[in-house]
């Protein structure tokens, strides 16, 4: 079995009580929304990755106010070749807010499109967990970083 270990880093954007998320095309090509952020570079420090993240995703140029916690999910696939491949991801949430840049946005990437989200309709959207973990987090703020039913 093949291990693989992706860490990541997204942001929390919040202000006038709206949510700034980013539209990210999964593999079957349906859209869902999720927080700005994505995988670190091999020698990368995760806060850079959140920064080159959100501006890549969005246009935003952030500052980090803190950091909310972690998130783990661990699941097995059949990789190429029928190899089963056991995928442990783990995303380091940060809280953001804007200093620059225009929202715009990416051309080429994982997302295709970048927009303010009133906190009240996010219930309503396509979106993946990680953008309903991120917002209890962001609303809880546990001093363990850890929100009960944030690990599979």
């Amino acid at each position: 079995m093949r291990k693989k270990l992706r860490v990541a880093a997204y942001a929390i954007c919040v202000r006038d009580d709206q949510v700034l998320l980013a539209r990210w095309i999964d593999n079957d090509g349906s859209p869902e929304w999720t927080l700005p952020g994505g995988g670190m570079e091999h020698g990368e420090d995760p806060y850079d990755t959140v920064l080159r993240e959100v501006e890549e995703e969005t246009g935003y140029h952030v500052d980090i106010t803190g950091l909310l916690g972690v998130r783990t999910r661990r699941h097995t696939y059949r990789g190429r070749l029928g190899r089963t491949v056991d995928h442990h991801a783990v995303g380091l949430v940060y809280e953001a807010r804007v200093t620059g840049g225009e929202l715009r946005h990416e051309i080429g990437g994982s997302t295709d499109m970048a927009a303010w989200h009133d906190l009240t309709a996010v219930p309503g959207l396509n979106r993946v967990g990680l953008v309903d973990e991120g917002l209890r987090l962001w609303r809880e703020r546990p001093v363990t970083g850890r929100v009960a039913g944030l690990r599979e």
